[in-house]
Order: structure tokens, then C-alpha cells, then sequence
């Protein structure tokens, strides 16, 4: 095929879904000249499955992207149609928010926000080749020809790498909702030394609300005054659409169980992995026999459209069999399905293949965001987008690679947990995952985060201006809490609360005994003129001070081994005293520090005892 020039860039995307966009608008608000190539504009940031964001663990990778200077929080604030905390019942640590938002709003609003960003240009196509000279890339060149020459080139390809969706014994050569497949890309990156492997997905039914009984479910309001995602966001956020809440029965679990074998799951058409922690309804029901219900959540996926997304209920079965499953439950026994359940099955790649800058190992300046890393969700592949995006600037600006560490971010626990131990399943963030969690609140992700963009294009004048801001009312929201200056008073209170102080106690040492923050500001007239998100924050900071320090000392001692860099050409063959599948893991991973070492699979703490040892005598 003849080429010709499309361009000289920093920077090529390929892919335009939540990682592409992040990743696309980190590289051109860094003063980047980037390309987005995309199979097709109509899918840019679209919500293959649940049109929400956030979530547990999900809301704080969003709130930390929004804390970077990413778009993601932005644009589920802009186009909300329903707001929730999650947890709020359980402690700050968990607590998370979770936006139901308008579909096709937000691909709506996230291509003209790509459409209207200087030093970004957005192009159709398919990538089908790309170039790497002398183990350093060059470009791409598309299906039509096109070369696209660059110095930094960004894979967010999504589930769409050789894509086929499957529903019952039907198989289709597809993307997402009939978007058309990648069939080029996969051969490339084999080409190029990629580890490629077959991972799977599925989404449920959309339902014409128009046929749903909704009286004979519970509804879901929104929560009122619910925060917004964006840290640069004023005002409250939407709440136009109920969500509603039904269960499977007893013959919904009927009609599953005597039509297995006509299951792509179950008849052995789908050998893919897939996610354990979004299973099908089929799985569900199999793996869980003594549940006679689960939850099945009625979503609106938008608020110019009758859809309804069915949470909780995924599955690859025949369309007739779907139909008698979803008309099994309360609710739904008359319901008119719109677009059909289906299972996807894509080619991904080995995360221990990429650096924890994402950069692949084998070629520099390839760098690799999203669900193609082995991930799932949109909040996970936007987290990722914009690592990449800011790593490949940064490289190409002559600055210092840009990592979050496990103490410091959810995106530095899911980025480590991928390029230290890799993820033999669509993997999924949770709060659990972060071994230091109660640092790591939502709420104030901007404190903790937003310092490392400073002097980059990405800490705007307006970001800037509502950063300082938070910070000053924050901080003087805790003097102010660690303060007393009326002993007499503060006793009296803690007297007819059944409360013995004794020493100088601070309005604090109440709130670590149990004493709300607002009832003190009434009680006390303190904290005046503090907006009640930010005295939130300061009564979460002080109720858990103490697991805080804790975890500070933790943070300490693990922050002393990844001060310990290892040589990146060590040839762990000749140290010897390492186990036969210790060097293996370390040859197959290559890790960046003693720290990163000690979470590889395969590497106990006598294999990093032998590192150490061989650092100390390398000197």
C-alpha cells in the first residue's frame, strides 16, 4: 500500500476511549502537538456498558484524575443525571461517589472538549502498522496509508483488539454495540514483543422503560447536596432520573439452570477470562446456588432516551432464553428488550510487559493505557490514559518519569499491581487493594495530589485558584480543631455528654471520642466561614489521627526500600543465593526498586535480603 503524510507529532493515541482521551488531552494541554486516531468519532468516551462513574474505589480514582488536571471528573459532573455516595454508612475511607450519567451526553461532551483543545487533532482510522527504528518508535502508519510520524506513540485500544461479541451460538466479528473490531494492531504488537492474551467481558440488556413496571420496584433517589467529582466544579450536581431496584427469584434461577448447556460459558464456545468480579448472571447463579435472589439495579441511561440499564444482570445466553430470564422478574414481566445481552471477547497484553510509566519494555516510546493493560472499567482506563499521557510528555520534555506510589494514590496501587504482579483476570480497583487506604480518601485527593502538577500546564490558573483555597480552609479548619481556648466550656460539654477530659483537651480529642464536627460549631461557634465539605475532611483527618500516624511510620520503612534503585541492565543470573523462581519473576519483570521487587509474586523477603546484600557490595 502506498503511504503518505498525515503529520508530524509529539504524541499519537491510538484509541479514543476513556484511557485515549485522557491520555490525548494530557499530551496537548502540555503544550504537545498530538493526534488521536480513532476507528470511529461516533465512539469517542462512549460508555460501552453502565453509563455511570465511580464507585467504590472507582470514585477515587476519578476524584484523583480530577486532582491531575484529567477530564474524566469534569465531564461525569457536566453530565450527571443522578448522584450517589456509596457507603456512607461505613467509614470515610470507603465512602465514594458514584454519578449516574446521560450516555450520549457525555460522548457528546467529551468530543467537543477533545474537538476544542488546542495542539489536539482528532482523525479516523485504524492503526495498522507501527514503526520503530533502532528499538525506538517512530510513528504509525493507518489501514488507509496514512503515516503519522511521532515521538511518543500511547496504545488505549480498549476491548476492541480482534473483538468478537457472543451471545448464545451466534459470534460476530464486532466492538462494543456494533462499533467495528481492530484486526491489525494485534499482529503489531506480537511483531514488537508484546505478551498478547484473550480476555473477556459482557453487558447486560437495555429495556424500553416505557414496558417496566416500576411500582413494583424500589426506587433510588439521589442524595441530596451530593458533592461534585470535579474539584473545580461549583454548585451542586443533577439529580433528574430515579434508579430502581428488583431481584432474580426463584424462576428467573430456573430458566438459567435448564438452558446451561445452551450457555457460551457453559458449552465451551467462550474460553476467554473473565472478570471475577463482574460475573455474568449465569455465573452468579451457578457459583452462588444457596442465593435465592440477587440484586438487579434499573438504570436510565440518559435523559433524552427510554433505555434502562439492567445492572447486575450480564449474560451471553440465547436471545429467547434472555428474554424469559429478564420477564421472570418483578418488574419487568412485560418488558420489551431494546438491545440484547452480549459477552465480548478481545485481545489484551501481559501488564509485567510495561514499566510503571507504562512504557513498554522492549521499545521506547511505546506506551500502553487501559483495558488493553489487562483491566476493566472506565475509571480504571482513564486513570491509566492519563499516566501515559503525562509520562510520554515528560519524556519527550526531558523531565523525570512521573510514578504514584502505593502510599500516595489509588492510581499508584492499580498501576504497581500491574506492572509488579501482573492480573490473570480483568482486573478491578478496590479500596482493599490499598494497604494504606485511610490516606488514600477521596476527599481530599487534591491535597494529597494536586502539588505534583504544580509548574506543569496542567495546574491552571482556576485549578490553582480553588487548590489554594481548599488548602488554606482545610488546614485552618485543623488549628482550629486542635485548639481550646475555652477549658471551662469544653468541659462543661463533655460533662453532659457523660465525657471525662482531663489534662488540655481540644474540640479533636472530642471528635476522636465520637462528637460530630457540626455539633461542635454549633455548641462552640467555631469553624466559621468553612465550607462543611472541608470541615468534613478535617473531622475524618482528626477521628482517624491515629491509624494515620500509624501508617505514616508504615510508609516510612517501605519508603526506605524503594529508595533502593536496582540497575536496570542486572543480570540476576549471576547473583547467586537467589531461588531459581525468584530470578525468574525479577528477569521477567525487571524491577525499577528493592520496594517493587518485594511485591513480585514468586520474591520473598530472603530473595530481597540477597539484593540488598548485592547493592551493598556493588558499591
Amino acid at each position: 500500500m502506498k503511504t503518505f503524510d498525515e503529520g508530524n507529532f509529539d504524541i499519537v493515541v491510538i484509541g479514543a476511549g476513556h484511557a485515549g482521551c485522557e491520555a490525548a488531552l494530557a499530551g496537548a494541554r502540555m503544550g504537545l502537538k498530538t493526534a488521536v486516531l480513532t476507528l470511529n468519532p461516533d465512539s469517542i468516551a462512549f460508555m460501552a456498558c453502565n453509563p455511570s462513574v465511580g464507585g467504590t474505589g472507582k470514585g477515587h480514582l476519578v476524584r484523583e484524575i480530577d486532582a491531575l488536571g484529567g477530564e474524566m471528573g469534569v465531564n461525569a459532573d457536566k453530565t450527571a443525571i443522578q448522584a450517589r455516595v456509596l457507603n456512607e454508612g461505613k467509614g470515610e475511607a470507603v465512602r465514594s461517589p458514584r454519578f449516574q450519567c446521560d450516555k450520549n451526553a457525555y460522548h457528546r461532551e467529551m468530543k467537543r472538549t477533545l474537538e476544542n483543545t488546542p495542539n489536539l487533532r482528532i482523525l479516523q482510522g485504524e492503526a495498522k502498522k507501527i514503526i520503530v527504528k533502532n528499538g525506538r518508535v517512530r510513528g504509525i502508519v493507518t489501514d488507509y496509508g496514512g503515516k503519522l510520524a511521532a515521538k511518543a506513540v500511547i496504545i488505549a485500544a480498549g476491548v476492541y483488539l480482534n473483538a468478537e461479541t457472543i451471545t448464545g451460538d451466534v459470534r460476530k466479528k464486532s466492538g462494543p454495540s456494533g462499533f467495528a473490531a481492530a484486526t491489525y494492531l494485534t499482529k503489531e504488537l506480537i511483531r514488537l514483543g508484546f505478551s498478547v492474551r484473550r480476555f473477556k467481558t459482557g453487558t447486560p440488556a437495555r429495556l424500553d422503560g416505557r414496558t417496566v413496571n416500576f411500582a413494583e420496584c424500589t426506587v433510588q433517589t439521589g442524595d441530596d447536596n451530593a458533592v461534585p467529582f470535579s474539584f473545580l466544579h461549583e454548585g451542586e450536581v443533577n439529580n433528574l432520573c430515579d434508579c430502581y431496584l428488583t431481584y432474580t427469584n426463584e424462576a428467573t434461577h430456573s430458566v438459567i439452570l435448564e438452558n446451561l448447556a445452551r450457555s457460551p460459558l457453559y458449552n465451551g464456545d467462550i474460553t476467554a477470562t473473565g472478570p471475577r468480579y463482574c460475573p455474568s448472571i449465569e455465573t452468579k447463579v451457578v457459583r452462588f446456588a444457596d442465593k435465592q435472589r440477587h440484586q438487579i439495579f434499573l438504570e436510565p441511561e440518559g435523559a433524552d432516551t427510554n433505555e434502562i440499564y439492567v445492572q447486575g444482570m450480564s449474560s451471553s445466553m440465547p436471545h429467547d432464553i434472555q428474554k424469559l430470564m429478564y420477564r421472570s422478574i418483578a418488574g419487568l414481566e412485560n418488558c420489551e428488550i431494546i438491545r440484547y445481552a452480549y459477552a465480548i471477547e478481545y485481545d489484551c497484553i501481559d501488564s509485567l510487559d510495561i514499566y510503571p510509566t507504562l512504557e513498554f519494555k522492549k521499545a521506547e516510546g511505546i506506551y500502553t493505557a487501559g483495558q488493553i493493560n489487562g483491566t476493566s472499567g472506565y475509571e480504571e482506563a482513564a486513570a491509566q490514559g492519563l499516566i501515559a499521557g503525562i509520562n510520554a510528555a515528560f519524556k519527550i520534555m526531558g523531565k523525570p518519569p512521573f510514578i504514584l506510589g502505593r502510599d500516595e494514590a489509588y492510581i499508584g496501587v492499580l498501576i504497581d499491581d500491574l506492572t509488579t504482579k501482573g492480573t490473570e483476570e480483568p482486573y478491578r480497583i478496590m479500596t482493599s487493594r490499598a494497604e494504606y487506604r485511610i490516606g488514600l480518601r477521596q476527599d481530599i485527593a487534591d491535597l494529597r495530589l494536586t502539588p505534583k502538577i504544580i509548574g506543569t500546564p496542567l495546574f491552571t490558573d482556576e485549578r490553582a485558584k480553588r487548590y489554594f483555597r481548599r488548602k488554606i480552609d482545610y488546614e485552618n479548619a485543623l488549628k482550629e480543631l486542635a485548639s481550646c481556648p475555652d477549658r471551662r466550656a469544653l468541659a462543661e460539654f463533655a460533662e453532659e455528654k457523660n465525657m471525662t477530659v482531663s489534662g488540655s483537651p481540644s474540640y479533636a480529642d472530642l471528635i476522636r471520642r465520637g462528637i460530630a464536627a457540626e455539633e461542635l460549631r454549633e455548641r462552640f461557634g467555631i469553624l466559621k466561614g468553612i465550607p462543611a465539605e472541608i470541615v468534613r475532611s478535617a473531622e475524618a483527618t482528626e477521628k482517624y489521627a491515629g491509624y494515620i500516624k500509624k501508617n505514616e511510620r508504615e510508609i516510612e520503612r517501605a519508603k526506605k526500600l524503594e529508595d533502593k534503585r536496582l540497575p536496570p541492565d542486572i543480570d540476576y543470573d549471576k547473583i547467586s543465593g537467589l531461588r531459581l523462581e525468584a530470578r525468574e519473576q525479577l528477569k521477567r519483570v525487571r524491577p525499577l526498586t528493592i520496594g517493587q521487587a518485594g511485591r513480585i509474586y514468586g520474591v520473598n523477603p530472603a530473595d530481597v535480603t540477597v539484593l540488598m546484600v548485592y547493592l551493598a557490595l556493588k558499591k
